[in-house]
């Protein structure tokens, strides 16, 4: 069960659903959020990457026009979270909000790190998405 969440965000220059397609094809993800992994590779339509965990299983939500990125992380030892993932249109431009959400048994510090883990993903995404990276 959830005891906490953090909702971390970054404003990217870009249109909502250019942002979404590029996100919700997990072949980015070593891109932008190499703190998740790198060394993608799709088999039989399930998405894997190699880890610091070791290899992880990511799967989005259905595609949908509401620009919901949930998504689920299998870890190596079959535990999977949930992660909540929103693009939010705002004209030409949009924002991206990630959930870290904290565990029983995970410390402030444990928190703080995958806080900052995320964050430093989405200012990584905005630098590939608005051309600076």
């Amino acid at each position: 069960m959830t005891s906490r969440s953090r909702h971390i965000s970054e404003e990217i220059d870009r249109r909502a659903d250019e942002v979404y397609e590029y996100v919700s094809d997990p072949a980015h993800i070593p891109q932008w959020a190499s703190g998740l992994g790198h060394a993608v590779e799709e088999v039989n339509g399930e998405w894997f990457l190699d880890s610091d965990m070791g290899r992880i299983r990511v799967a989005f939500v259905e595609p949908n026009d509401l620009g919901v990125l949930d998504h689920d992380v299998m870890l190596p030892s079959g535990q999977t979270f949930t992660n909540p993932m929103r693009v939010l249109a705002d004209g030409d431009r949009c924002e991206v909000v990630f959930t870290v959400r904290r565990f029983p048994g995970v410390s402030d510090e444990d928190f703080a790190r995958d806080a900052d883990a995320v964050a430093r993903d989405l200012a990584r995404l905005k630098q590939v998405l608005e051309g600076a990276g």
